[in-house]
């Protein structure tokens, strides 16, 4: 299948800007555990079946994997998987239940196979509504009945508040880039020195509450993953120290309930089963 422009996008993107090495430096610690905090506190019990879609080189789903679970690894971008078959090759790694390229609007996987699904990239890549509807509703159909997807995404201020913090609010481009995503959650025309996506959606936690029920999901809960605690003073520093690192998690779980707070979110949604009224 030829991809459209933005998918082509993506996977440059990618190939020139390591995932592997994100979730290792800045807030990368703080979401990774953050992250994994949520994931378990609203996935079935092991052994469920979970799809990773856009789970990128596998961190998350290596780490389910070594819970109990049967984990599917999906992703647009070769370069992922690849990297993901070459840390299953590792001494003492899971080779997964599968792995393999592929789109979350056309999920390779039969109906009703999933008891949860988790969605990374998608939602903020899409930056056409209708593709991020597609792919909630192929989530709908491999999930069962009663089935959880854990949504993430990323908040329309994120870009706003990165940039207050890092001074980028001075440079025109940057500042004519964050006006548009506050208005209308599009990420366009970021600077040529700023590494980031060239196209991206950032949705205000109403606009995926929306989209989630319109892909015909029981939407429960959105959840902010870091909240402010990602602002600490030198959050590298602070991190490797016990003490602080846990007042970092506690504020980061103190106001996850006020999920604009910070730059990344996460729905909890659900199939409707028998009993909903709602189908």
């Amino acid at each position: 299948m030829m991809l459209k422009p933005t998918e082509e996008q993506i996977i440059d993107h990618y190939n020139q800007y390591d995932e592997a090495e994100r979730l290792k430096h800045d807030i990368g610690p703080l979401e990774r555990i953050r992250t994994q905090e949520l994931i378990t506190r609203y996935l079935p019990p092991a052994p469920a079946v979970v799809l990773d879609v856009g789970g990128a080189t596998g961190v998350y789903s290596f780490w389910l994997d070594g819970l109990g679970y049967s984990v599917h690894l999906v992703d647009i971008v070769p370069r992922h998987i690849e990297q993901a078959r070459q840390a299953a090759q590792e001494a003492g790694s899971s080779r997964l239940a599968s792995m393999r390229v592929g789109d979350a609007r056309h999920l390779d996987f039969a109906d009703e196979l999933a008891d949860a699904i988790i969605i990374h990239g998608p939602l903020y890549h899409s930056s056409d509504r209708e593709d991020r509807l597609r792919a909630i509703a192929e989530a709908k159909r491999v999930l069962k009945p009663g089935g959880i997807l854990l949504a993430f995404a990323i908040t329309r201020y994120a870009g706003l508040i990165y940039g207050l913090l890092r001074g980028y609010v001075f440079d025109p481009v940057y500042r004519r880039m964050i006006r548009t995503e506050v208005q209308t959650g599009r990420r366009e025309n970021p600077p040529a020195w700023l590494v980031t996506f060239p196209n991206a959606f950032f949705h205000h936690p109403d606009e995926l509450k929306a989209e989630l029920e319109d892909g015909g999901l029981v939407h429960e809960r959105t959840l902010g993953i870091l909240g402010p605690a990602w602002m600490v003073p030198d959050l590298d520093a602070s991190w490797k120290d016990q003490a602080r690192r846990e007042v970092i998690l506690d504020i980061a779980r103190l106001t996850e309930n006020e999920p604009v707070l910070g730059p990344r979110l996460m729905a909890v949604a659900r199939k409707p089963d028998d009993g909903d009224e709602r189908l």
